[in-house]
Order: C-alpha cells, then sequence, then structure tokens
C-alpha cells in the first residue's frame, strides 16, 4: 500500500509539472504581440515562442530543461526577444540540429540577450534567419562528451545582416561556426577550450572584429570565403594555427595580434616536429595583410599552394622561431609604396637613418628548403658546410630560389604595434 501510495504521488508531481508548464506554453501562445513577459522563478520544460513582437525574460531563479531532447527554446515569429534565462540539458542530436535556443528562418529580427546555456549540442542555431542580435550570452557545452561529438557554441546558417557580439563561450566543439552566411558582424566574443574559436565556411562580406581566442586547437578558420574583414582580433595561447586561411581570397587582415603558436597538437596531444603557426595560408589570393603582430610562435607565417599576391606590409614579426616558412617558383614582394614589415632578427643597418633598413630581408633561402625537406639535417646548422652553402647562394645568386622578399624593412616596430608590457 505505502508502496503504491508513493507511486500515486510521482505520479501526481509529474502531473502537475506537465500540467503547468502546458498552462505556461498557453499563456505564451496567448500573448499579444509587443507584450512583455517574466517566466516564474522555477524549474520549466522546454517551450516555443510563437507570437511576433514579444519581449520573454526569466526570473533569476528561472530553469528551462530541454529534458534531453529536441530544443529547450523553439522561436518561430518575428521580432522576439529572449533575455535573462538559463537553458540546459537539451538535446544531443547534431543531425536533428538540437539547440538549446533555435532560431527558426521565419523569425527575422530576433534578440537572444544575456542568456546562460548550458548543454551538449548545439547553444544558438540561427537557421537562415535574417537581422538577428545574439548578444552577451554565456555558453558552455558538456565537457565530459569528445570535443567533435559536441555542437558549436552559436550556428550561422544562411544567415544575414546578424550581429554576435560580447557572448562568453567555452568547451563546446567550435564557438562560432559561420556557413553561406553573408553581411554578418562577430565582434567582442571571447573564447576558450574549443576546436576552432571562428570557423568561416562558403561566407562572404562578413565583419570580424575584437574578438579573442585563448587555448583552442585554431583561432581563426577561415576556409572558402570571400571579402572577410578581419580587424583587431586576439588569439592567445592557441595550439595549431592563430589565423587559418583555406581559399581566402580579396579579403583584409588589419591590426590583429597573435601570440604564443607553439604546441602544435592534435586533439590536445603533442605531436612530435609539429609546427604551431601564427598564420597559415593555403591557397590564398590578393589579401591584404597590414599592422598586424606575429609573435612569440614556431612559425611567423607559412604560405603554401599558391598563396600568392597578398600585400603585407606594417606588420612587426617579433621572436618567432622562424619568421616565414615559403616555397613557390614567384619571388613575393612584402612591401607596398616604400613601407615593408618590422622584422626582430633584421641584422641589417639604416646609414641614411630613414627607418628603413638599406638591404632587404630575405627569410627564406635554399638552406632553409634543405631544412624543411629532411629536418634530420638540423645538426649541421652551424657547421662549415651549411656555411659554405649559404655563402654560395649569396655569391651566386643564379642557384638562389624564389621566396619572400621585404624591401624596405622596418627599423623600428610601429608606435601603435609595440607589445603590451
Amino acid at each position: 500500500m505505502c508502496q503504491l501510495l508513493r507511486y500515486g504521488v510521482a505520479l501526481s508531481v509529474a502531473l502537475l509539472s506537465l500540467t503547468a508548464n502546458a498552462d505556461l506554453q498557453q499563456q505564451l501562445d496567448a500573448l499579444e504581440p509587443g507584450t512583455t513577459f517574466q517566466l516564474p522563478p522555477e524549474q520549466v520544460a522546454s517551450l516555443a515562442l510563437r507570437v511576433p513582437g514579444v519581449t520573454v525574460s526569466c526570473h533569476p531563479d528561472t530553469v528551462i530543461d530541454g529534458g534531453g531532447q529536441g530544443n529547450a527554446v523553439d522561436i518561430v515569429a518575428e521580432e522576439v526577444t529572449l533575455s535573462g534565462c538559463s537553458v540546459r540539458n537539451w538535446g544531443r542530436d547534431l543531425n536533428e540540429l538540437d539547440a538549446g535556443i533555435f532560431v527558426a528562418r521565419e523569425s527575422r529580427g530576433v534578440v537572444v540577450e544575456g542568456n546562460r546555456l548550458q548543454g551538449p549540442a548545439f547553444g544558438v542555431w540561427l537557421d537562415a534567419a535574417p537581422d538577428a542580435i545574439v548578444r552577451n550570452n554565456t555558453i558552455r557545452g558538456d565537457a565530459s562528451m569528445r570535443p567533435n561529438d559536441r555542437g558549436n557554441g552559436i550556428h550561422l546558417f544562411n544567415t544575414t545582416g546578424a550581429l554576435i557580439e560580447d557572448n562568453r563561450i567555452r568547451q563546446t566543439r567550435d564557438a562560432i561556426y559561420i556557413e553561406t552566411a553573408n553581411g554578418n558582424v562577430i565582434r567582442g566574443n571571447v573564447m576558450a577550450d574549443l576546436r576552432y574559436g571562428i570557423h568561416y565556411m562558403y561566407s562572404m562580406d562578413n565583419l570580424l572584429e575584437d574578438n579573442v581566442t585563448r587555448g583552442t586547437r585554431t583561432g581563426y578558420a577561415l576556409m572558402q570565403s570571400k571579402r572577410l574583414k578581419v580587424f583587431n582580433n586576439r588569439s592567445e595561447n592557441d595550439e595549431n594555427y592563430g589565423i587559418l586561411m583555406n581559399f581566402i581570397t580579396q579579403s583584409e587582415l588589419r591590426g590583429n595580434v597573435v601570440t604564443g603558436v607553439s604546441q602544435g597538437q592534435t586533439a590536445g596531444v603533442a605531436i612530435d616536429g609539429a609546427e604551431g603557426k601564427a598564420v597559415f595560408i593555403y591557397n590564398s589570393l590578393y589579401n591584404t595583410f597590414e599592422g598586424n603582430v606575429f609573435a612569440e610562435s614556431n612559425i611567423g607565417i607559412h604560405l603554401t599552394a599558391g598563396s600568392e599576391d597578398n600585400e603585407v606590409f606594417g606588420n612587426a614579426f617579433l621572436n618567432n622561431k622562424r619568421q616565414v616558412k615559403y616555397v613557390a617558383t614567384r619571388t613575393q614582394e612584402w612591401s607596398r609604396k616604400g613601407e615593408g614589415n618590422y622584422w626582430s632578427d633584421y641584422l641589417g643597418w639604416d646609414r641614411d637613418q630613414d627607418g628603413l633598413g638599406d638591404v632587404p630581408y630575405e627569410p627564406n633561402d635554399n638552406v632553409d628548403r634543405l631544412l624543411w625537406k629532411y629536418p634530420e639535417a638540423k645538426i649541421l646548422m652551424f657547421s662549415p658546410a651549411v656555411d659554405t652553402l649559404r655563402w654560395v647562394q649569396d655569391t651566386f645568386p643564379v642557384v638562389k630560389s624564389a621566396g619572400v622578399a621585404d624591401s624596405h624593412p622596418l627599423m623600428r616596430i610601429p608606435a601603435d604595434l609595440q607589445p603590451e608590457h
């Protein structure tokens, strides 16, 4: 009898909870457009916002619990605002696009602001919903899962006119994923402990500025995209790449700071001989690099696979173990209108005191290429044989290979690129 009573009490509580949530959904569906509604200070189940123009906020004690399935919040109306909510425990099926907050494509002008999300799949999914604002949210993935099995913190699919600003994201797969999404602004986000901080695929005319990545495997993965403006971002101690560019054209990278890319890891496991690269540029042409700092990394810039005709000037390359790695058939001039870059290992002179080196800076030669091809030869780095090879290529330029040349190297770091103390 007591056992039956306990089951009866549990069933009654469950029925009351279902009834309460049904009543809550009915209240939300009955709202007039343009009204404001606060969710009660308790745990509530998944809900949908279907009335245009409403503002839904949460009491500090409100928790929206997805029950481990599907989306915790569905937004399916225009001009809806959701703010100040704690959202957790939504589904984990990436194929079904399970998300903490799912914004449907008919939901123009949605604002998702000041929420706290923690769960296994996607945090916020914008499904071709134009003109969305996702701002000042804290998003955390499920650290018990393999990184590749987690969802992205914020995912833009075919979205235009979005503002993704001042979010804090960690332990998801990628923090912000931009897929076939044009004309968006990604600004002021802080991202850590991820595969990629920001990941672009097939996206055009986006502005990426004032973001920070820390301890990711790749800070900024820019792929198959055009006309990106990448301004004033930071990559701090990311593992493999600070900035990875793959098939990027007609883009501008200005004022970015990349430091401490030196591990060369995959999935958190150090690889013997791997090289951490501040910037890796693969088959990317007609881009401009100006006013950036690439510092304290294994390699400053690595260019390959036809990455030519890029403008590189006014940058500072500081204390990288190897400033440039580049093998190609055509020499690349890295200065513009008499302005080159600052190189911390430049050994030239400035006799006329105009602030420019009198001899070009040429970071790669035949000896460098020999050591890239046969790394075991590094034990001969300071031997008479290597010194002789360098003397021969300088004395007989006919044997000199194409590479990077900075004809006007800067003797001092530009004032606006001075490292912070």
